[in-house]
């Protein structure tokens, strides 16, 4: 079992940059590749990056390659996703997800556990 909280959301300009941060707690974290995705209301959720549990691969979306960076830190259970040259279409809920399976994926249906989500709003 991993319960995850995100954190770092806000409102910033675009072109501006933001770092989210997700804690998780369960001692299987450090086995379990973990995802970003985010979804805007009415929208289904769609993803944005992930990294695997072992030498640490990492998948982006077309849409943020470049500008986004995920990364873990296994010795503080926190996996981060630093965020560049925002632009507007970039706002929406933000979640955290944790799959515990071999490969790291970018399908949603892989992660088994999520956060609740922060909101991210980036005014032109």
């Amino acid at each position: 079992q991993v319960q995850l909280v995100e954190s770092g959301g806000g409102l910033v300009q675009a072109g501006g940059s933001l770092t989210l941060s997700c804690a998780a707690s369960g001692r299987t974290f450090r086995r379990c590749n973990m995802g970003w995705f985010r979804q805007v209301p009415g929208k289904e959720r769609e993803f944005v990056a992930a990294i695997s549990w072992i030498v640490f691969n990492t998948l982006y979306a077309d849409s943020v390659k470049g500008r986004f960076t995920i990364s873990r830190d296994n010795a503080k259970n926190t996996v981060y996703l630093q965020m560049n040259s925002l632009k507007p279409e970039d706002t929406a809920v933000y979640y955290c997800a944790a799959d515990p399976s071999a490969l790291v994926s970018e399908r949603e249906y892989e992660y088994d556990y999520w956060g609740q989500g922060t909101q991210v709003t980036v005014s032109s």
